[in-house]
């Protein structure tokens, strides 16, 4: 069974910094791109960052680019982002991805 299972998310205050964790099994996590999108309320799924597979690769949105890290951990099956200098318009629900897969999300929610 593939699992995604994002973590990490919640209430902070603009400026603040959060580390979202997705946790996987079920396929090859080693050999698979992961990616972070993200959907606010109202609006359609954004793509967020991508990793590559041995993590020398990333990429970022523009609107995250330079306040993101994404990274991985392949002995862990686990994807990370972190997010700093927060803004409430990075308010949204964010998943990891590695299509045709998902997670149930993680809340971010950026309000004073």
């Amino acid at each position: 069974e593939v699992q995604l299972v994002e973590s990490g998310g919640g209430l902070v205050q603009p400026g603040g910094s959060l580390r979202l964790s997705c946790a996987v099994s079920g396929f090859s996590f080693g050999t698979s791109e992961m990616t972070w999108v993200r959907q606010a309320p109202g609006k359609d799924t954004e793509w967020v960052s991508t990793i590559s597979i041995h993590g020398g690769s990333t990429h970022y949105t523009d609107s995250v680019r330079g306040r993101c890290t994404i990274s991985r951990d392949n002995a862990k099956n686990t994807v990370y982002l972190q997010i700093d200098t927060l803004k409430p318009e990075d308010t949204a629900r964010y998943y990891c991805n590695r299509s045709p897969y998902w997670g149930q999300g993680t809340q971010v929610t950026v309000s004073s």
